[in-house]
């Protein structure tokens, strides 16, 4: 984490004192289920909570107690104990230390999930309320980055909407998936720890069960999370690239906000750039690049070991501050984006009606023509309109083997731009429904 790239709410779901406080509380309730069980008596579980429930854990000394132990957990507990007293050789009893750190893990990606949802939302209305607003606006649709037929700016953003609503569904889920509490002791076999305990955190920190545990959590979990997450920056990428390549100067048919005072080049004053969109693309690639060792810790050897701890120390804070700051930039991009509808229709034209070559096509397969000799006849005279050898609607009508099949009615018909955004509202009506 980066303070440039870093909004605070999501970076204090990873901040010591905040991981100290969910170890706490696990080991906390955990005491209160000894405590119900009959393991260790009431009044311990009491003074541990009245002791160290509001207390504000001094990082700086577990820090030196860990330089000494070598061992966080172990470092954390002496803490503890400094803090409750005599009664704290009643807290982690039959616990390992997985049973905290990864049930804290789990709490803080359920957290940071929570956040990225909200963001999600941000970006949903964003990519609505503009999709609407450019419903008809018609655009250029390009494949391969060339002119194809004609579509709608409210359709590229509709795309956009379809597609991260996936990805909250997709978050939902993973959120869902590693939302697991494991309170299982060494190996995972409750040998030393009554599984009602587990049972009795893992609702006191609205976590579920895990159904079966090796000691840690298992990491498929985490994979699927944090793959989520990786598929969720591509999308953010996605979008990104395409008001990129829609503010190059030769396009010019969107563009971000650029605000009073800013500036766009150290060397050339009349620099707009997109520099928005191009960081988006970085930040989603580091996302990215945690979905590979997220996947690499699925493996580990035997009921446990620590090669995955290193990488989530990592991971778990980075891309989701990441992402959280990614998503929050995208929608305020999307919000504030300045779109340029008559450089649209500039562009749409550029080709000098190019764009409906289809439409005469299937007009003259229509009228009895093979498909290969129309081919033929419509690409024979949009060849010439390439190198900016006349106009296409008048070089059909000059072609006398077009005339063949179509009269100059019937071939300017296929030249009639509504004609391809007559099923606009029926696909405006899958992605948003009624509204």
């Amino acid at each position: 984490m980066i303070p440039r790239y870093t909004r605070p709410e999501m970076a204090s779901i990873w901040e010591p004192q905040t991981r100290f406080k969910i170890w706490f509380e696990i080991e906390a309730h955990a005491a209160d289920a000894l405590a119900e069980l009959g393991t260790i008596p009431k009044e311990a579980a009491r003074t541990v909570w009245a002791k160290a429930e509001n207390a504000t854990f001094d990082v700086a000394r577990i820090d030196e107690i860990e330089r000494e132990t070598k061992h966080d957990v172990i470092a954390f507990l002496t803490h503890l104990a400094e803090i409750v007293g005599p009664e704290a050789r009643f807290v982690h009893q039959g616990m390992t230390s997985s049973d905290v750190l990864d049930t804290c893990l789990n709490v803080q990606l359920t957290r940071a999930a929570d956040l990225l949802l909200a963001d999600l939302d941000k970006v949903l209305a964003a990519l609505k309320k503009r999709a609407f607003e450019h419903k008809m606006t018609p655009t250029i649709g390009r494949s391969h980055g060339i002119h194809a037929e004609p579509v709608t700016f409210g359709l590229k953003l509709a795309y956009a909407y379809a597609e991260f609503s996936r990805a909250k569904e997709r978050l939902i889920a993973a959120r869902k998936e590693v939302a697991t509490c494991a309170i299982s002791g060494a190996v995972g076999t409750f040998a030393q720890i009554d599984p009602r305990v587990e049972e009795h955190v893992a609702k006191a920190m609205g976590l579920a069960p895990e159904p079966i545990s090796t000691q840690v959590i298992p990491r498929d979990r985490h994979a699927m999370y944090f793959s989520t997450l990786g598929v969720i920056a591509s999308s953010v990428e996605r979008i990104a690239v395409e008001i990129r390549h829609m503010q190059r100067t030769e396009v010019l048919e969107a563009e971000e906000f650029f605000s009073e005072g800013q500036k766009g080049s150290s060397a050339m004053p009349h620099k707009r750039n997109p520099v928005l969109s191009e960081n988006l693309t970085g930040l989603s690639r580091m996302v990215r690049a945690y979905v590979t060792p997220a996947l690499e810790n699925v493996v580990l050897w035997h009921e446990r070991d620590i090669s995955h701890s290193s990488a989530e120390r990592m991971m778990g804070p980075d891309a989701t501050v990441t992402l959280d700051f990614a998503l929050v930039r995208l929608a305020g991009l999307i919000d504030k984006l300045l779109v340029y509808p008559a450089n649209m229709q500039k562009n749409l034209d550029r080709l000098g009606g190019l764009v409906h070559s289809q439409r005469v096509l299937l007009a003259l397969t229509q009228k009895g023509a093979s498909r290969e000799d129309a081919y033929k006849l419509v690409q024979r005279n949009a060849m010439p309109v390439w190198r900016g050898e006349g106009d296409f609607l008048q070089l059909l009508k000059q072609d006398a083997e077009v005339k063949k099949y179509l009269t100059d009615a019937e071939i300017e018909e296929q030249f009639d731009l509504g004609y391809h955004l007559k099923h606009v509202d029926t696909i405006f009506k899958r992605v948003f429904g009624e509204s």
